[in-house]
This record gives C-alpha cells, sequence and structure tokens, in this order.
C-alpha cells in the first residue's frame, strides 16, 4: 500500500530540483556520468511538466523558480564563454570546438523550450538579450565566415522563439528593450538568409537552411514586433528595411503598410481635432 500512496508535494519538489540540478550541470560537475546524466535528467523535468498534473504547485515554489533562474544563468553564462574562446581555437580544432558550442547551444535550447510551461520565459529572454551582442560578435567575426554554418542556424532558430515570445505578448518588455531586440538581430537575419540560400544553391550537399516553416515563423514574428512598437520607432526599423540590399529578407511589407494607414489615420484625426478646436475658438 505504500507503493501506491501519492507522492507529497515536498518529494515531488526534492526530485523535480535535483533533476533541473543536474539538467544544468556542466561536464566538471559529474565527469563521472557526463553527458548521459545531463540528458537523462532533461527529459525526466520535460516529463515532469508534461505529465505530472503535481508538478505545477511545484514549478510555482519561489525555491524552485530561483533554482531554475541559478540553472538557466548558468547555461547561457556557459554558452557565451565556449563561444568566446571559439576565436582562440586554431584552424585544426574549429571542428571539435564546434562540437562543444554546439552541445552547449543545446542546452539553451532544452531552457528555452521549458521555461514557457514554468511561466519563466520572461528570464529567458533577459538572458538571451543579455548575451545577444557578445555572441554576434564572435559569430560574425571574419575568422568564421566560412565555417560553423550549424551553429548559425541554430542561433536563428533558438532567436525567432524570443521574438515570438516578444512580437506575440507572451513576454511582455517596454518599448526600448524591444527596439534593441529588433536592432540586434534583425541586421544578421537579414544576412544571413540569403547566403544560406546562395550556398544552399551552389552545393547540393550543404545541408545548413531555414525551411520554408522557420523562414515564415521569422517573418510573422518580425512583423508582430514591428507594429507593436511606437510609430517612431517603426519608422526607423522600416526606413532602414527600405535601405537594406535584400529588402524581402525579411518582407515586412505588411508592417510598411499598416504603419502608412495608422499614420494617415493619426493625422487625419489631428487635422479634424484642430479644426474643431478653431471653430470653437472663433465661437467663443
Amino acid at each position: 500500500m505504500a507503493r501506491i500512496q501519492p507522492v507529497d508535494l515536498s518529494t515531488t519538489k526534492n526530485v523535480f530540483v535535483s533533476a533541473i540540478r543536474f539538467a544544468t550541470s556542466n561536464d566538471e560537475q559529474c565527469p563521472v556520468f557526463g553527458d548521459e546524466l545531463k540528458i537523462s535528467a532533461q527529459e525526466q523535468v520535460e516529463y515532469m511538466l508534461g505529465e505530472d498534473e503535481g508538478t505545477s504547485m511545484v514549478t510555482a515554489d519561489d525555491e524552485v523558480k530561483t533554482e531554475v533562474r541559478m540553472g538557466l544563468s548558468k547555461i547561457c553564462s556557459s554558452f557565451k564563454n565556449e563561444l568566446s574562446s571559439l576565436l582562440l581555437e586554431s584552424n585544426l580544432t574549429y571542428e571539435r570546438a564546434e562540437n562543444r558550442i554546439m552541445q552547449s547551444l543545446t542546452d539553451v535550447e532544452w531552457m528555452c523550450n521549458v521555461l514557457p510551461k514554468m511561466d519563466l520565459m520572461k528570464d529567458f529572454v533577459a538572458n538571451w538579450a543579455e548575451i545577444s551582442g557578445n555572441v554576434l560578435g564572435v559569430v560574425e567575426d571574419n575568422k568564421l565566415d566560412s565555417i560553423m554554418w550549424g551553429l548559425k542556424v541554430k542561433l536563428i532558430e533558438v532567436t525567432v522563439k524570443v521574438l515570438e515570445a516578444v512580437g506575440y505578448g507572451n513576454v511582455i518588455l517596454p518599448a526600448p528593450y524591444r527596439v534593441q531586440l529588433l536592432k540586434t538581430w534583425l541586421p544578421y537575419i537579414r544576412k544571413m538568409k540569403p547566403l544560406l540560400d546562395s550556398k544552399g544553391n551552389e552545393d547540393i550537399g550543404f545541408h545548413y537552411k531555414m525551411d520554408e516553416d522557420l523562414w515564415q515563423s521569422i517573418e510573422g514574428a518580425i512583423v508582430s514586433l514591428v507594429l507593436a512598437l511606437p510609430s517612431n520607432d517603426q519608422a526607423e526599423i522600416l526606413g532602414d528595411w527600405m535601405k537594406a540590399e535584400h529588402v524581402r529578407y525579411p518582407d515586412l511589407s505588411e508592417a510598411f503598410e499598416v504603419w502608412c494607414y495608422r499614420t494617415k489615420s493619426a493625422k487625419r484625426r489631428l487635422l479634424e481635432g484642430l479644426d474643431r478646436f478653431g471653430n470653437a475658438t472663433v465661437s467663443l
């Protein structure tokens, strides 16, 4: 009978916290088991979040949220450091370094997938925005111009989830932060899309592409994000977009049309308001 009794919340909490610690650990923390224990812990966390009804009460616990935030910070910091060390590698060790960094980025992506289930996506967005400048500073370095394509595409896949969370209102950020997020990643995405298409056309064996579904997700998220900005910020971003060489990457024509309509409507309402005010002044 004891074996079939429901597990109390404190026990579930202890298991969940332990799983989070292993899921966000690095090789130095568990050298005996290596990645096997981490992967197993990540799968256990996903299972508990998806199948265990009692987990929702556990994840609302402040101690658990603190543990998860610490794990997120640790994973993002580890990825940033691994990526920064890439520029110190020789050409002979790039392949080994890429495997290590891709594993680190996979951990980041895993956090991005599980945090929405815990209402902590805002924390992921904040961490991603914080390291974005450093990340792009490395991947856009001249030393990496013709290599690390898998890493470059995976960065876009993770970034799209951030843009969707902000663009569709799941994560609420002040306008200046939303503008900065767009200004940071839009030029990179605009550059990578035609570059990947070109290399794919030149080399049949080149597998690093943005499929149609991913690209539609990118455009949809960016359009939603632009349209939710103040009008002046929209005008600045749309102006830069029209000056770009590859104006279709992404296609922001829908956002431009809406901005024009809103601007004309606002101007018309302003003139009508001024006209009514002038007539009222004359009658007085």
